[in-house]
């Protein structure tokens, strides 16, 4: 019986997402028993990188984010990639995922570039939290409090800073998942 059973996960991405930083969390949490499901801009499958700039895999959409509702999830994982996290940020409906995510109190894990959209939609204000270092002045600005550690708790918010800190960053959300 795996801690995260009857769980169910949504991870948020789009093209240019880092490939290992939507792989591992997500075999993470499926090996913890979690139900998983990919939500994107829209249903057309994703394409990964590796490293922000070599092409990686495909992968298909479970649900567009505007069909997306927090009520059908217990706990969210945006992974990183530069151009993966630009393009979330700007999307209202990702945004709106996020938020509702958040505002219920329902753990949100994000790794690398992926707090950029935590910023755009107003989310870091008075919270601790770390990210890829090109971020930190983002995060400063928008009123969070820009750490240099491997992961980062801060009530439901789990945060790490690039590839890296990826064992941590999993063994953190399995950990956090579980408690909900």
């Amino acid at each position: 019986m795996g801690t995260l059973d009857g769980k169910r996960v949504a991870i948020l991405a789009t093209d240019g997402v880092e490939e290992v930083e939507l792989t591992q969390p997500r075999q993470a949490v499926i090996d913890a028993g979690a139900a998983v499901e990919i939500v994107s801009l829209d249903t057309a499958a994703i394409r990964s990188m590796n490293s922000d700039i070599a092409p990686s895999a495909a992968y298909p959409v479970d649900r567009a984010a505007a069909d997306a509702n927090a009520a059908d999830y217990d706990a969210l994982i945006l992974p990183g990639g530069t151009v993966n996290a630009d393009r979330l940020r700007l999307d209202d409906d990702a945004r709106k995922l996020v938020s509702d995510m958040m505002s219920a109190g329902k753990p949100v894990a994000a790794i690398c570039h992926a707090p950029w959209t935590l910023v755009e939609a107003d989310l870091v204000k008075g919270r601790t939290l770390t990210s890829f270092p090109s971020l930190r002045t983002d995060i400063r600005n928008a009123g969070g409090n820009a750490v240099d550690q491997e992961v980062v708790i801060d009530g439901n918010l789990v945060t790490s800073r690039d590839p890296d800190d990826l064992p941590a960053f999993c063994a953190a959300i399995v950990r956090e998942f579980a408690a909900t």
